[in-house]
Parts: structure tokens; C-alpha cells; sequence
């Protein structure tokens, strides 16, 4: 399998990782508390998106073809990244430290920022899968 394809497969890890957080979070919110569940999905969520960033760790020391054609795409999925983390976790940070509730918005804003970073990295794969094809 081409290093493009395993850096496809990890921006959907990524992506479906901080989707997963949000959906527990929100939708699932009252089922998973009615049967004491919130623990366990939370755990899921934590290695689905920590195994998400070691798949992308490897997948990007494997393939030198990712680094070259898709460089400036994962160069915006940093800097989304680091945007997103001070936005949502951020938030999160300071509503849990009983920081005024107009604070909670930034939190969404941020997991959004999140995502588009793991998109930027499916775009990357793209790149390199069309440099490799041509």
C-alpha cells in the first residue's frame, strides 16, 4: 500500500477521532451517563486519536513522497492543530477552572479547527498520490 494511502487512512482515523469526542460529548451526552458509560467512550476516543497521531508519525517517517508533495498541506494541519488545541482544550481548561460560561463557545470553534486539520492531512495524501502517479 502507497504511504499516500496510509496518510488517507490516518486523516480519517484523526477526523472521526475528534467527531467521536464531540458526538459523546454532546449527542450521546445523556445515554452514556444513563448507563455509565461516559468512561469507556472517553477511553475509545483517547487511543482512536492517539493511535491516530502515531499512525500519521509513522506514515510521515516512511514516506520521503508525503514530505515533498504535501508539505504545505501539512504544514496548515500544524498550524490548525495548534490552533485548534489552544481554542478547544484551551476552553475547556478554563471553563473547568470556572472561567465565565461565554468562554464555552470557543470550545466547538476549536474541535472544527481540529477537523480541518485532518482534512489538510487527506489533502496531503492526495498530493503525494497524484506526484506518484505522474
Amino acid at each position: 500500500m502507497r504511504t499516500s494511502n496510509l496518510l488517507l487512512i490516518c486523516a480519517f482515523l484523526g477526523g472521526t477521532a475528534v467527531a467521536a469526542g464531540a458526538f459523546g460529548a454532546h449527542a450521546l451526552k445523556a445515554q452514556l451517563a444513563a448507563t455509565g458509560h461516559t468512561p469507556v467512550w472517553e477511553t475509545a476516543v483517547l487511543y482512536h486519536l492517539v493511535h491516530s497521531v502515531a499512525c500519521l508519525a509513522a506514515v510521515l517517517a516512511a514516506g520521503s513522497e508525503i514530505a515533498a508533495a504535501g508539505r504545505t498541506w501539512l504544514v496548515r494541519a500544524t498550524r490548525c492543530w495548534a490552533v485548534g488545541v489552544v481554542f478547544f482544550s484551551g476552553s475547556l481548561y478554563a471553563l473547568a477552572l470556572g472561567a465565565p460560561r461565554w468562554i464555552g463557545p470557543a470550545t466547538p470553534l476549536g474541535g472544527v479547527v481540529l477537523i480541518a486539520g485532518w482534512i489538510c492531512v487527506g489533502v496531503a495524501a492526495r498530493k503525494a498520490a497524484a506526484r506518484a502517479d505522474s
